[in-house]
Formats: C-alpha cells, sequence, structure tokens
C-alpha cells in the first residue's frame, strides 16, 4: 500500500468552491477509476491561508499512475474541470487564490 497525501494552501475567499468542485466533479472521477479517499480535511483559516489536505490510497505506485492516466484521459472530466476553471476566470488566474500545492507519497511503517 501506498498513501498520497496531496496538500493545497488556499486564500480562504475560495474554501467553499474548492470544497464543491471537489465533491462534484474531482472526487467522482477518482472513484470512478479505483482510487480510495481516506479522508480530506482543512485547517482553521490563519493568516489569510486555509490548508486543504487529502489521504488517497492505492494498492502501489503503478496503480497510483494508472489511475491518474484514466482519469486525465477522460474527456467528459477534463471538460468539467476545464469548465471550471473558466468559470474561475481562468486557470492562470487561480494564482492568486491558490498559494501552494504539493503531493507526495507516504509508506506505513506498519507493515
Amino acid at each position: 500500500m501506498i498513501y498520497r497525501r496531496k496538500k493545497y494552501k488556499v486564500n480562504p475567499q475560495i474554501v467553499k468552491e474548492f470544497n464543491r468542485h471537489f465533491k462534484q466533479t474531482l472526487l467522482p472521477a477518482q472513484l470512478k477509476y479505483g482510487a480510495r479517499l481516506v479522508g480530506r480535511w482543512m485547517t482553521t483559516e490563519k493568516e489569510n491561508e486555509v490548508e486543504i489536505m487529502a489521504i488517497w490510497e492505492y494498492d502501489s505506485l503503478e496503480e497510483y499512475e494508472k489511475i491518474e492516466a484514466e482519469v486525465r484521459g477522460d474527456q467528459e472530466h477534463v471538460a468539467r474541470v476545464q469548465e471550471w476553471y473558466k468559470k474561475m476566470g481562468g486557470k492562470e488566474n487561480l494564482n492568486d487564490v491558490f498559494y501552494q500545492i504539493n503531493q507526495d507519497f507516504l509508506e506505513s511503517t506498519l507493515y
């Protein structure tokens, strides 16, 4: 098993809309292709910033790569994401409210 930790540092003004986008667009596509969401959390606002973090579980790094390829190849999903970018004023404008996006992979120390 491996775990992917995805973290976003965002402007508090985008939190409600981003959480809605995650639930309606991003999560369904990931689940459709086999990703397993362990959980998703956010911090309280601090210094005009909120951190949102999700942990995803995969059987292997190869499985993660396969699922990501399927999600990115899903034309309906890609169109929904691009429509969201357009609604938000364009992907390039999101840099003003998404301060940082990182992901890394974790391995359990229990097995």
